[in-house]
């Protein structure tokens, strides 16, 4: 007989899986605040994932008003313009192998795939584009930063802070989307926020509820096969 015990386990054991397997990037959602008190209990989830020597790296800017305003219209401009800058670490290979390049491939044809927008539809793809500098008019604007002088472990501390931050946000009922473009622009989001030159961009996010009829939400995204990333040394 199952004990009492064995069944909150695996009733927390199946409420997990479940929250790993509903999340997904989010790119639209519905115009309703997300409560202070809740987007405070959800980074104060976040931030009891694992950290080396307890160090706690990175920090989580929520912007609103002119500051929130500003930046989206600064990144809009200089994306129109062609602008390009260093960024403060490198995150693709370079140069990019054939097997990742058709993963990056098969990620945006589910993206624009699921909005209609056809390869040729160059409008139609830099609209869409555009919407990350908004935050997909998310209620939640998150800019996420580290110290210039930590060294990849703290990026993979940060990491896993930032994952912990998207499964509290999924199990209180909100979405969320990482932003990777705003580390394009490490400079210019900087001077638009004040911030010191120590702070180096790591990513934006996009925190809300998600707008189930919009249609960019139904993009589906599929894993590689288990055996492409385990193997077992005996």
């Amino acid at each position: 007989m199952i004990s009492c015990k064995q069944i909150v386990t695996l009733c927390a054991s199946n409420v997990f899986s479940q929250l790993v397997t509903d999340r997904q990037s989010v790119r639209a959602y519905l115009p309703k605040l997300v409560p202070d008190s809740m987007l405070r209990a959800i980074l104060m989830s976040a931030r009891r994932a694992p950290s080396g020597s307890n160090l706690q790296p990175g920090a989580f800017l929520s912007l609103q008003g002119a500051a929130r305003e500003r930046l989206s219209s600064n990144l809009t401009q200089a994306w129109r313009n062609g602008q390009h800058e260093v960024e403060d670490y490198t995150y693709f290979p370079q140069p990019m192998p054939m097997a990742l390049k058709r993963h990056q491939a098969a990620s945006a044809q589910a993206l624009y795939g699921a909005l209609g927008i056809a390869r040729e539809d160059r409008a139609g793809r830099d609209g869409q584009f555009e919407r990350n500098f908004k935050f997909f008019d998310a209620p939640v604007a998150l800019v996420i930063t580290i110290r210039r002088d930590f060294g990849s472990g703290g990026y993979l501390d940060l990491g896993m802070a930032i994952y912990g931050l998207m499964l509290a946000a999924q199990s209180h009922g909100l979405a969320t989307c990482a932003i990777g473009t705003l580390a394009s622009y490490p400079n210019l989001v900087r001077r638009s926020l004040q911030l010191d030159e120590q702070c180096a961009i790591v990513c934006g996010l996009a925190l809300g509820y998600a707008d189930a009829a919009a249609p960019v939400n139904r993009t589906t995204t599929t894993r590689c096969e288990l055996n492409d990333y385990f193997r077992v040394i005996a």
